[in-house]
């Protein structure tokens, strides 16, 4: 078992690894445990002579656009002849059996494939390239399966020889194996009156007001302004510590937890709390929900009739599809392998991640603000993989409070990269002195001790404009509250 374990794994195709060498391509014939691995010879042997035979060069484009490779083919003269018929392709030269047969000569390989003879033979073998599309996908399905032999192989060999981090062995196997499907769904060029049509039904939907394409965060100004989150977006909340972040995360959370909006289509919502217990922030939402006073419950001093509104609350959340993981010191690859296995048994519509900055990097890399940079390009590779929103919470650093002025995009703490992988950055801070608040909301925060005005700054939007919205923040529920009005644009 060991030889032909070592024979396969010298040999697994990837579009990293390139083309195996003469050798390994030999040794990637073997049987492995006596039995044969999955090919099909005459589909093969039609595919190159489609590709030889088919002047206009389509039956080749469309294996090169769909990632096909030489080490899709079983048997090793196939798979001289197609990278010779790359080579070829690429030169822009029209493939026919005398120059195959001349490229073929040159790299010192006509012989392995039978010569000239053995060109001509192949293309006696079909009368039209009509099948060639057929042929292909027999070819690709028999060598995926032959690459689902080789993972299962190496999962066996790795498990058995494993030195390191068993977190990080799963979640390479698991992003492994994942690949596997992604690989047998390669999305290719498509006519571009696909995509106007979606954005038109779009269109038709926001001028009919309509349902909004995003998912909608309850915050009626915030939806204005960004017409709901978006799948593959990366939205960035930051703010100093204490201002309200985890807060406002959660209450969105919620607010899409319950809406009525999505009670016939409920959205899974999973929630990575790398800084709070599951406890912790369940006995948060449960208060925040009930609007009871937690410091007043932990002390006992709470009426006898908000034990219901808490029995109540607490019911609602247990029915809610919302997913937490609260395992500290998560890396990235750890965050994406959970999320893409959360995401198999239940349709995802948004993750949460809080925060940023309590994501563990990578070791070898000596620079934190490298680390943070990969974290976040990881969480943007995660949104688009997955589909999903992906809300990510993060600090900022202490200049807006030593310059006494709001938050900006550059006091994101850490990296620049946080601003540029993301499709939305909002910024929480407080209201200065001075500052405009509407004089409706001027009267309730005198009549409310417990009313305090915060700025949400929409600092970066990709698809749309930038603003602020007002919040009001019951810190005793940690609850945000949506201050009636329009939201102002920058």
């Amino acid at each position: 078992m060991a030889t032909a374990v070592s024979s396969k794994k010298e040999n697994s195709f990837s579009k990293k690894d390139g083309t195996a060498s003469a050798t390994k391509k030999v040794a990637d014939r073997q049987a492995i445990e006596g039995n044969p691995l999955p090919s099909n010879q005459d589909a093969e042997q039609g595919l190159l002579a489609a590709c030889i035979m088919d002047a206009s060069g389509e039956v080749i484009g469309r294996c090169i656009e769909q990632s096909f490779g030489s080490d899709h083919f079983y048997h090793f003269k196939h798979q001289l002849i197609f990278e010779a018929l790359l080579d070829l392709h690429r030169e822009n030269k029209e493939a026919d059996e005398i120059l195959l047969a001349e490229k073929l000569s040159s790299r010192g390989q006509l012989d392995q494939v039978g010569g000239q003879e053995g060109l001509i033979e192949l293309t006696s073998r079909i009368d039209t390239t009509g099948h060639a599309s057929f042929w292909l996908d027999i070819v690709k399905q028999k060598a995926l399966l032959r690459r689902c032999i080789y993972v299962a192989f190496d999962i066996i060999d790795g498990a058995n020889d494993l030195q390191g981090e068993v977190d990080d062995f799963l979640s390479n196997m698991e992003q492994r194996v994942c690949s596997l499907s992604d690989e047998h769904s390669i999305r290719t060029s498509i006519p571009f009156k696909e995509p106007i049509g979606d954005a038109m039904a779009q269109i038709k939907r926001m001028l009919s007001k309509e349902d909004s394409d995003g998912l909608l965060t309850g915050y009626k100004d915030l939806d204005n302004l960004t017409n709901g989150l978006k799948p593959a977006e990366m939205v960035v909340i930051a703010a100093r510590p204490s201002v309200g972040k985890t807060s406002l995360a959660m209450n969105i959370v919620e607010n899409i937890a319950f809406s009525p909006k999505y009670v016939d289509d409920p959205k899974n919502v999973l929630v990575f709390s790398l800084e709070m217990s599951a406890a912790s922030l369940a006995m948060r939402m449960i208060c925040g929900r009930a609007r009871v006073n937690m410091n007043d419950l932990r002390r006992g001093f709470i009426a006898k009739d908000y034990a219901e509104k808490l029995n109540d609350a607490s019911k609602g959340f247990q029915e809610a599809p919302i997913w937490v993981d609260d395992t500290s010191g998560l890396t990235i690859n750890q965050i994406r392998a959970k999320a893409r296995r959360v995401k198999t048994r239940n349709p995802l519509s948004l993750i949460v991640v809080d925060y940023l900055q309590l994501i563990s990097g990578d070791t070898r890399s000596p620079s934190r603000e490298n680390q943070i940079s990969d974290i976040s390009r990881g969480l943007k590779a995660m949104a688009k993989e997955l589909d999903v929103p992906v809300v990510v919470l993060s600090q900022l650093n202490r200049d807006s409070e030593k310059e006494k002025r709001d938050p900006r995009l550059s006091d994101l703490r850490e990296s620049g990269s946080i601003e540029q992988d993301a499709d939305i950055v909002m910024l929480l801070g407080k209201h200065r002195k001075g500052e405009d608040i509407r004089e409706a909301d001027q009267e309730q925060q005198e009549g409310d001790e417990d009313f305090e005005p915060i700025q949400l700054l929409l600092a970066k939007q990709r698809n749309g404009p930038t603003g602020r919205v007002n919040l009001a923040f019951r810190r005793k529920y940690t609850r945000f509250d949506t201050m009636e009005g329009d939201p102002r644009l920058n």
